[in-house]
């Protein structure tokens, strides 16, 4: 996430695209750089060739796959569970999955004993 300053009459989308390249890092800065010149705009013009070169819709769809049939691994506690689901949210920022989806799907591909455990603890 990008926090930005204001300034009168400067879009914050105007001062992200100075600043990004400064925040980039490995592959990421590599492949801006091989961008031709005046190929990005806009904000949404980074965004969308940046996600279009990392995570192209095959991949996207595979991991938001994984994560819509996330389901609790033998003995894997339910901490074990919890880390594992994060990082299959993090592996694909732009999901597009409410917080009540995400939710949802993690309770229900815990095991039984698990849901049990938590509903217990929840009241």
């Amino acid at each position: 996430m990008i926090v930005t300053l204001k300034y009168r009459d400067v879009l914050n989308d105007a001062i992200k695209l100075i600043l990004i390249p400064y925040s980039l890092e490995d592959r990421a800065r590599i492949w801006y750089e091989k961008e031709p010149p005046n190929s990005i705009l806009t904000w949404d013009d980074l965004v969308n060739k940046f996600f279009n070169q990392f995570f192209p819709p095959s991949k996207t769809t595979h991991l938001k796959n994984e994560i819509s049939r996330f389901t609790q691994r033998f003995k894997e506690t339910f901490s074990e569970a919890w880390d594992r689901f994060k990082e299959l949210l993090g592996a694909c920022p732009h999901h597009g999955f409410s917080e009540l989806t995400q939710i949802d799907t993690f309770y229900n591909g815990l095991t039984e004993q698990d849901q049990d455990s938590l509903n217990a603890t929840s009241g």
